[in-house]
């Protein structure tokens, strides 16, 4: 396994950013300060999650998503309860 995040990750299979290595590790993300757990896909290097709209879906039965902008940062959630557990 790496210990590199992906810049760019998707919960959606169908997705070319799906890595299911990553998802399995488990990714946290931070977004303008405040943890995020409702994220469907995120880039650091653009600066952007995006999460879901309420329940609304659109008619393919997926859930419509809405973009937000501003700083992303992202952690393997495993390497940083390894790092509480150290100190």
């Amino acid at each position: 396994m790496t210990s590199e995040i992906p810049d760019r990750l998707s919960i959606d299979p169908s997705s070319p950013h799906y890595d299911a290595d990553a998802l399995t590790r488990g990714v946290g993300i931070v977004f303008k300060g405040q943890t995020k757990t409702n994220v469907e896909e995120y880039c650091i290097s653009e600066g952007w999650i995006r999460v879901q709209a309420g329940k609304s879906k659109d008619r393919h039965g997926n859930p419509l998503t809405i973009k937000l902008k501003g700083p992303v940062e992202a952690y393997f959630e495993d390497e940083k309860e390894a790092q509480a557990e150290k100190g």
